[in-house]
């Protein structure tokens, strides 16, 4: 019993101090000074001048579309990929290929994002695609290394899987494509899901390789931020950051809601 209670303390204080900063910051995005730190009365008028800010929300914007299409690609390939490792078997240059598919894992940003700049520059000067540097090219650059840590999760649920089922559904006539949409995909979707929210959430955070490889009018929100606080820090940051972890809570919550496990009626 005191070691149950000393674990729910640990536990208790390890999420107050992940949580308490957030639910500050949403206090203060209600706050009527300027100033950030001082606390003048509740009001909500940084909400309307947020929306007020065209370049704010164009940035958003941008940032919304290029974090989707991003974690798609990234979970369609980081699923074909993990195919490919756990399925396969041994192949030649297997671990090359492994290797290559996790290095972004440990990689540092600054060097990807240097990377993927000259690569684009070369592309441009050799072949004349792309032409320029924008939407295009950062989300090339944020499939590629969110690719890496949807691997990670799917291949991981593929190993756990029991491939009797998929087996068992083959001797009774199936197809491979047919056990891999109807048997093999439900049962690591949930595994997908989190490997798209994974990389949702890389892509909207990223700075650094986004700052190497974007271009005139392709600005997205961690960059506008990152310049705005530069200024001076405004609490319509705080009330940005207020709705975007609105929205992060409540897409969290919907995939929770589809992909969770319903529990099985008795049989009677």
């Amino acid at each position: 019993m005191k070691n149950f209670s000393i674990s729910k303390f640990i536990f208790w204080i390890g999420i107050l101090f992940l949580y308490m900063p957030m639910v500050i910051l949403i206090i203060y995005s209600f706050n009527e000074s300027r100033l950030v730190t001082v606390w003048a009365g509740w009001s909500t008028k940084w909400y309307g001048e947020l929306l007020k800010d065209q370049q704010m929300m164009d940035a958003l914007k941008r940032s919304m579309q290029l974090a989707f299409m991003s974690a798609t690609s990234a979970a369609i390939f980081g699923m074909l990929a993990s195919w490919v490792l756990v399925r396969i078997g041994r192949f030649k240059m297997k671990t090359v290929f492994s290797g290559m598919i996790t290095a972004p894992l440990v990689m540092p940003d600054v060097i990807i994002g240097l990377s993927l700049l000259l690569l684009f520059v070369s592309l441009s000067q050799s072949i004349g695609w792309p032409p320029e540097r924008g939407m295009l090219t950062i989300w090339i650059a944020h499939t590629t290394f969110g690719m890496a840590y949807a691997t990670v999760v799917i291949s991981s649920r593929l190993r756990e899987m029991d491939n009797s089922i998929e087996e068992a559904a083959q001797d009774l006539g199936a197809t491979p494509l047919k056990v891999f949409f109807l048997i093999t995909l439900p049962l690591i979707l949930p595994a997908i899901a989190s490997a798209w929210l994974l990389a949702f959430t890389l892509s909207l955070d990223d700075v650094v390789i986004a700052s190497f490889v974007t271009g005139p009018g392709a600005t997205t929100l961690p960059i506008e931020v990152l310049s705005s606080v530069r200024r001076g820090v405004s609490p319509k940051i705080n009330a940005l950051a207020s709705l975007l972890i609105l929205a992060v809570s409540l897409i969290t919550f919907v995939v929770w809601y589809m992909t969770r496990e319903k529990p099985k009626k008795a049989a009677v």
